[in-house]
């Protein structure tokens, strides 16, 4: 009797024992979706997210973040798809690569249950995420604006090259023209140029080509900027006192803000490690007991030669 006693009770403990390793295995699963980098912003944000990723996983082993970055629109639609059907998320971390095609695909993926957290591009329908993440877009056109009209008298004329066609985008052009809006600088004509170096280059070269008086250029964007002090060296008009406010903080052009660089003086923080908060904030809400659901705006600083060392870091990627 003794020994069916014993062989019962180690039976039933290796069958818990195996239910606790089970359970033990189970992973919390974050998936977390980007565009492919296609610009320096967007590869400092990939090695964000790379090491948020290495640092979350080393320390919550249950956690299992999936990163998945897409070419366009519809791949990252198809990814998302993956991200619920093959690997089953409890979360999911996604910066937009535009607002309105991804709306339908992220409501998909809360209607499987998920935890929504979006990144930067908000959707063209409110209220599906629980976390949004993002810079301080309005700020950014503001600052931008005001140094704008610290720097131009009334009857001096600008042009604005615009990002990719999104909620941010439209969120930094309406606060910039409100604050330039009654200080007589005209907006001589504003173009997407999509964050993008060549699309810079090329919306710079229509604007030299219809404008024969420019005094200032906000390029929203400093890949964009780059782009547009090209036009600019190529038409042999980089001289003539004309400048470029650009935004993000990429590492060359804080360089050369240090370094007093004439044509484009100053810069406007949009830091890329924001993906980085996101997964910080998304782990969060599966590992603290405080509330986390909510918006985390993050700050919008004007860099200028006084304080750009701050913002300097030469071994980031961007």
């Amino acid at each position: 009797m003794r020994g069916r006693i014993a062989l019962m009770a180690l039976a039933l403990g290796g069958a818990l024992g195996l239910a606790g390793a089970a359970v033990a295995q189970e992973k919390i699963k974050i998936g977390v979706s980007y565009p492919t980098p296609t610009h320096a912003w967007a590869a400092g944000m990939n090695w964000h997210a790379e090491n948020a990723e290495k640092r979350l996983e080393a320390l919550y082993p249950d956690i299992d973040l999936i990163l998945v970055n897409s070419p366009d629109p519809g791949a990252q639609a198809s990814a998302l798809e993956d991200l619920v059907s093959v690997h089953q998320i409890d979360a999911l971390v996604v910066l937009p690569f535009e607002s309105e095609p991804l709306t339908d695909p992220v409501l998909n993926v809360k209607k499987s249950g998920a935890l929504i957290t979006v990144v930067d591009r908000g959707l063209s329908q409110p209220g599906i995420e629980d976390i949004y993440v993002a810079g301080n877009n309005p700020e950014l056109g503001r600052v931008s604006a005001v140094y704008m009209k610290s720097r131009l008298k009334e009857g001096d004329n600008i042009v604005v090259l615009r990002g990719i066609p999104t909620l941010i985008d439209n969120e930094r052009f309406d606060a910039f023209m409100a604050e330039i809006e009654g200080s007589g600088i005209n907006v001589l004509d504003h173009k997407h140029a999509n964050w993008n170096r060549d699309d810079g280059f090329d919306v710079m070269q229509d604007f030299l080509s219809r404008f024969p008086d420019i005094d200032a250029v906000w390029a929203q964007d400093d890949d964009i900027a780059i782009g547009v002090v090209a036009a600019l060296k190529q038409a042999g008009r980089d001289g003539d006192g004309m400048f470029v406010v650009g935004g993000a903080g990429m590492k060359e052009t804080i360089k050369g803000i240090m370094d007093g660089n004439e044509l484009v003086p100053v810069d406007v923080l949009y830091p890329p490690a924001m993906i980085a908060t996101a997964m910080d904030v998304t782990v969060a809400a599966f590992k603290s007991n405080g509330p986390v659901a909510g918006r985390y705006i993050l700050g919008a600083t004007l860099i200028t030669p006084e304080n750009a060392e701050q913002f300097y870091f030469p071994d980031s990627p961007f």
